[in-house]
């Protein structure tokens, strides 16, 4: 009875189901139901090939079209966009725009195309990152800030919002293939963990793929690199390795790949080098190339800088050479050992920039082989702010150490002359090259109120479209238009919602008008900037600028604010270099562009202004989802703990603890714990058999501080350091135990007070913090783990 009362079911539901699939087919309006023929109790089921007779058994191939959805596809003849952005390039350092450093690969771009010589940035790179990336200004998309200063007011997250979404989204979603080489310093801080999220990622933000470094800089010899989200392992590359080469190379085999891939599909690529940011890393032999070349120093350099623009078309003649500020010291004023260093130090920034310009150069020619280059639409940008007056007064070799308020004496710095560009120093130059790459303007990177933070060089190339080579354009334009040139170019609408979120109105023009009509009259009239406390808004040729409360190179505190040393007005349409202050002449002018800046500041999300220095930065201030602990445990990994998965312990009290076992006759060496890098941090080890613990706040002697205890025999463990720091840099202690009594103890001079960069590693090292190792110096005994206690604050 349960099997007729089962076979009468399955009947039923065939037929049942016969009838409603030909009622479907029969169109809208037009069904048609049919009954089934009646089936007797016991009755045998229908062979497969009567029961899928008719439309409901026809084969996959006799079927209609599938259903999928059609894959997105760029309009017809839309272009590759290649978008190359470099790091603290003045707007005089390269050949295209006067300087000494060549850049052939810029150079043969700006000859086939067009140089534009009214470009701004906004004087810090994750700021004009944002910028670049979403077409808007950087405070209304979070970015008022670097990553490591966010300070949670709307203009200072350093989230990008979902109704923002990047170029690279919005080209991905018509049909472009995207990737993100090098320099990522928009991602919060607290989630470049390998923990996530990783929806603001590069791959989170819109590219398929990324290869390249988190925050603001790395070592070029020994990179902490990403591939997409997964940390690559530090310390093993090989002899020689560099960068500028690896990003290039792995950018030429993405192109190639999409063409066998995806042949004829368009891509878009963010092509961003960590040069010239310091460190100054570069190749001996190219550094080599301009031995000499600097010791006129920077004060006829800028001079010649100048004469050369003039010559070249892309300053107007008689454009004035802005004064030296007086806290630069004069060229002639220096001693034979200052100038010696100090023009090895611009010979060896000029190396780098030079060869990262190379290494472009081969990208580019992979795209001439190709025959992809005539319809590659180049945005070449020289800079995302002026030069960087960071490595202060007398340049630096540990740049890290300087931002913690530790910056090397004269001759620490001579005894490390021939080490300059190398793996074992952070350098960076004197303040005054940097005004000297800024020529013909005043101050440098971080000053958004003056021309020497935010102009810069841009050279765009496009052979298929832009037939005009090697003229110059002077509309006044902003990073924030490059996004709308580039959907402009490709021929979409910005989008006015992406993935179900409604987005916010680009601030960027497009700048392709001026692609054919040189003389075009400017379509930007406005455009606001604010950074640090210094503020500047353009308005029809005018330029209002706050004047400086706090030089760049000062990372001692905050500056002040623009009401507080005054203001200055520049007309910048008869005055090029911004070199006369007319505040005095213009008083209702003045007033007017005062008032709007504020107007603006208030309604683009400016206020309350942040007008802190990098030394002032501190992760405390932010979510972490570390949040409320105080004690972490860690096993041995191969790859590096990035970000916050490391607890941040710059500044604070804490303790390392690590459980070991020991096998018999075999000597203990490696790595139990490590938090930094040589430019910075301390370590856990064994060495000889014997328990080491290094702690070194910079390159001085003094700064570095060693406890070592007794070789351990065979068995079980337990090895710790506590370290007391009583905040702000100023003396504390160290004191190593194992197994429970104390081994060695010391002061240390100088805390770590702001930050400790390289992330941590357990079990191994990516880097060694005095050169008495190689990486990655793993443990050859058993670690079990490593618990890390932090004192509360």
């Amino acid at each position: 009875m349960s099997r007729l009362i089962s076979t009468s079911c399955l009947t039923f539901i065939c037929a049942s189901s016969a009838a409603l699939v030909h009622a479907q087919s029969a169109g809208a309006g037009q069904a048609e139901v049919r009954s089934a023929p009646a089936q007797t109790a016991g009755a045998i089921l229908p062979t497969p090939e009567q029961r899928f007779e008719g439309k409901i058994g026809r084969t996959l191939a006799q079927s209609d079209p599938p259903k999928y959805a059609p894959l997105p596809k760029p309009p017809a003849g839309a272009p590759n966009v290649l978008v190359i952005i470099t790091d603290d390039v003045g707007f005089g350092a390269t050949t295209p725009f006067g300087g000494p450093v060549p850049t052939p690969t810029f150079e043969a771009l700006a000859q086939d195309g067009l140089r534009y010589n009214r470009f701004h940035t906004t004087a810090l790179c994750a700021p004009t990152r944002a910028s670049l990336l979403t077409g808007r200004n950087p405070h209304r998309v979070g970015f008022g800030a670097i990553t490591e200063m966010g300070t949670g007011y709307p203009g200072y997250t350093t989230i990008l919002p979902k109704s923002a979404a990047t170029v690279g989204e919005v080209l991905r979603q018509h049909g472009y293939g995207t990737a993100w080489f090098g320099k990522n310093h928009n991602t919060p801080e607290w989630e470049q963990s390998a923990a996530g999220p990783f929806d603001r990622w590069p791959n989170g933000l819109g590219f398929d793929y990324f290869y390249g470094f988190m925050g603001g800089a790395t070592s070029l010899w020994n990179p902490s690199l990403f591939e997409n989200q997964l940390p690559l392992a530090r310390g093993n590359f090989p002899p020689g390795y560099h960068l500028e080469r690896d990003m290039a190379d792995h950018a030429i085999e993405w192109i190639r790949m999409q063409g066998i891939s995806a042949p004829g599909r368009p891509f878009f690529m963010l092509y961003a080098p960590g040069t010239s940011h310091s460190p100054h890393h570069a190749p001996a032999d190219w550094i080599a190339r301009f031995k000499g070349q600097f010791d006129q120093g920077w004060d006829k350099m800028r001079e010649q800088i100048l004469a050369r623009q003039i010559a070249a078309g892309v300053v107007p003649a008689g454009t004035k050479l802005t004064p030296r500020p007086a806290s630069i010291p004069a060229w002639d004023t220096l001693g034979p050992d200052e100038r010696r260093l100090y023009a090895r130090m611009m010979e060896t920034y000029a190396g780098a920039l030079s060869y990262a310009d190379h290494q472009i150069g081969r990208v580019i020619e992979t795209l001439r082989a190709s025959g992809q280059l005539e319809n590659t639409l180049v945005i070449y940008i020289q800079g995302d702010n002026g030069g960087s007056g960071e490595g202060g007064l007398n340049g630096s070799t540990n740049d890290i150490a300087a931002i913690n308020g530790m910056r090397p004496d004269l001759q620490t710095m001579l005894g490390q002359i021939d080490k300059l560009g190398g793996p074992e120093l952070y350098n960076n130059y004197p303040v005054g090259w940097a005004w000297a790459m800024n020529a013909p303007f005043q101050w440098t990177k971080q000053v958004a109120s003056h021309l020497g933070g935010t102009r810069n060089g841009l050279v765009v190339s496009w052979p298929a479209r832009i037939k005009a080579h090697g003229e110059v354009r002077t509309q006044f334009h902003h990073v924030a238009d490059i996004v709308p040139t580039i959907y402009e170019a490709v021929g979409i609408t910005p989008p006015e919602q992406v993935d179900g979120v409604t987005q916010m109105p680009l601030d960027g023009i497009s700048m392709a008008y001026s692609f054919v009509q040189a003389d075009a009259p400017d379509r930007r009239h406005e455009q606001i900037f604010e950074l640090q406390g210094n503020a500047g808004l353009y308005r029809d040729g005018w330029f209002l600028s706050s004047t400086p409360t706090r030089a760049p190179w000062d990372f001692a505190g905050p500056g002040g604010l623009p009401t507080d040393n005054g203001w200055e007005l520049y007309n910048l349409s008869e005055d090029f270099s911004q070199s006369r202050n007319l505040a005095a002449q213009e008083p209702a002018r003045l007033k007017s562009m005062i008032d709007q800046f504020w107007a603006d500041a208030k309604s683009g999300d400016i206020l309350p202004l942040d007008n802190r220095s990098f030394a002032r930065w501190s992760s405390r201030n932010r979510p972490t989802l570390l949040a409320g602990e105080t004690r972490f445990t860690y096993q041995p990994t191969s790859r590096p703990i990035t970000g916050p998965g490391f607890p941040d312990l710059a500044g604070r009290s804490w303790r390392a603890e690590a459980d070991i076992a020991l096998a018999n006759g075999i000597r203990a060496e490696g790595t139990l714990v490590m938090n930094g890098s040589r430019y910075g941090g301390w370590s856990l080890y064994m060495t000889g058999g014997r328990p080491t613990f290094l702690y070194k706040a910079s390159d001085s002697p003094g700064d570095i501080l060693r406890l070592q205890g007794p070789a351990l025999p065979a068995g079980k463990h337990r090895i710790s350091v506590a370290v007391t720091d009583n905040g702000q840099g100023k003396p504390g202690d160290a004191v190593l135990h194992v197994d429970g009594v104390a081994v060695g103890q010391g002061p240390i001079t100088r805390t770590i007070p702001a930050i400790i960069r390289g992330g941590g590693a357990i079990g191994r090292s990516f880097d060694t913090l005095d050169g008495s190792f190689t990486a990655p110096f793993a443990f050859n005994g058993q670690l079990d783990n490593v618990t890390i206690e932090v004192v509360p604050e």
